[in-house]
């Protein structure tokens, strides 16, 4: 979090739970299964763990074993999801005990699933299929946003590209203008048009030319350049902004809005990027990198306007149409928000996932909101996310070089799940999307990548 003094003074940014993904603390030989251990436990934010009861149900003990539970579960599929090969259909979580199921296409998977400890559910399309099929949309809708067509996205549950539309027709004419196959696809009656989450009132937070206000999403550094990333819609290259306290901040560098809805702000030297984020009266929380979260996995959202909510991830690489036009990539999710919040952090345990893009419904009544992974904005500007040297980095392996032993792989470098890198003599394949931490070499996690 950006901020001139003591950490507690700043509302503009938003929590982020201080539990490390236990899975990236192994070596080489280490068990590719995460595991959350006591002390990751006691690191937890207090202001997380309140959220969450108070969202999803739970006690403090229960959230706190359902993020362990949901970081083994992530490490699981992604070692899935790279032997299946082609039949993978998707994976994702559900209940208290993060129960993992992972769909195929093929039948004979099925007992490589179960004895990977994750319920195996045999589908008649594969994530690729459906994956493309929504990319024809979004190819559509990039040229033209859909009328009456706010939101479509992949939904690894039913195993369909779901639409949602104001009118069943305007449904069929994208579907048809896109040539994707209708029986790849469910429509769905939209609830209501999505909207962005910026405003035009005063509060605590930062603001854009003194007038509109957004939320601080998390602090970066590109090269010794310190400052943040937020919503696109926030605001335009050259815009300038002035912290919670109105004193002058900085200024924004890069804006992508629509199309994708990330931004990042340049701030001067009064303000220092931390790995914190404003807890909201329960104290500074910690983030420790940004690997993705499974669908059904907990997330909570931290914003200006209306501080801590959480609730699960329900698809990622979903479409939204707002007024402004359309956004893709984003992750749908029905953690609440309103004006003022946009920007804002979402986190899984302390794992940065995105900033809040946007969305339909109030925190009084409970509603659906979107945001944009951090992950490629990280990437679209060349920025390091900024994390807790502790207590996150792994062990070093005794049998490491104390010297780099080159290849292509490199520290601050954003990864999707599939990229091949080099690390020593060794090749290895991401299977968790993620920005690259010291320390975190290709043998050391496991969890993250596969030798070749």
């Amino acid at each position: 979090m950006l901020r001139r003094r003591a950490l507690a003074a700043c509302a503009a940014t938003v929590a982020v739970g201080a539990l490390a993904l236990a899975g990236l603390t192994g070596t080489a030989s280490a068990d590719p299964s995460p595991h959350l251990s006591p002390a990751g436990a006691d690191r937890l934010s207090p202001g997380l763990l309140k959220a969450m009861q108070r969202d999803l149900g739970l006690t403090a003990d229960q959230a706190a074993e359902r993020i362990g539970n949901e970081s083994r579960a992530a490490a699981v599929a992604a070692g899935l999801r790279r032997s299946l090969g082609p039949g993978f259909a998707g994976a994702r979580v559900s209940g208290a005990s993060a129960e993992l199921t992972v769909a195929t296409t093929e039948a004979s998977d099925s007992r490589r699933i179960a004895e990977a400890g994750a319920r195996p559910v045999v589908v008649g399309h594969s994530l690729a299929a459906l994956t493309s099929a929504k990319a024809a949309l979004d190819r559509v809708a990039l040229r033209r946003a859909p009328k009456d067509v706010p939101v479509w996205y992949v939904d690894v549950a039913t195993n369909r590209v779901v639409v949602q539309a104001g009118r069943a027709a305007a449904a069929d004419a994208f579907l048809a203008a896109a040539g994707v196959p209708r029986a790849l696809v469910t429509i769905t009656r939209s609830a209501g048009q999505p909207r962005t989450y910026a405003d035009l009132r005063g509060g605590d937070a930062y603001y854009m030319n003194g007038s509109g206000r957004c939320s601080i999403g998390f602090p970066v550094k590109r090269g010794a350049q310190g400052g943040f990333v937020s919503a696109g819609h926030c605001g335009t290259p050259g815009v300038s902004t002035s912290g919670y306290n109105q004193q002058v901040q900085g200024t924004f560098q890069g804006s992508t809005f629509p199309g994708r809805d990330y931004s990042w702000v340049a701030a001067n030297t009064n303000w220092t990027p931390r790995p914190l984020v404003n807890g909201y009266g329960n104290g500074d929380v910690t983030v420790t990198g940004s690997t993705e979260a499974l669908e059904g996995s907990s997330v909570c959202r931290s914003g200006s306007t209306t501080g801590w909510h959480c609730g699960t991830v329900q698809q990622r690489n979903s479409s939204v149409t707002y007024q402004e036009g359309t956004v893709s990539g984003v992750t749908r999710t029905n953690v609440c928000a309103e004006p003022g919040d946009s920007g804002g952090s979402f986190v899984s345990g302390s794992q940065a996932q995105g900033v809040t893009s946007g969305g339909s419904g109030n925190c009084s009544q409970g509603g659906t909101t979107y945001f944009q992974p951090v992950n490629p904005a990280l990437q679209a500007y060349g920025l390091t996310l900024v994390t807790s040297g502790t207590p996150t980095d792994p062990p070093t392996d005794p049998t490491d070089p104390p010297t780099d032993p080159g290849g292509s792989w490199a520290a601050g470098t954003t990864y999707a799940a599939g990229d091949v890198v080099t690390y020593g003599s060794g090749r290895y394949r991401c299977l968790q999307g993620h920005q690259a931490q010291p320390g975190w070499t290709p043998p050391n996690v496991p969890a993250l990548w596969q030798v070749l």
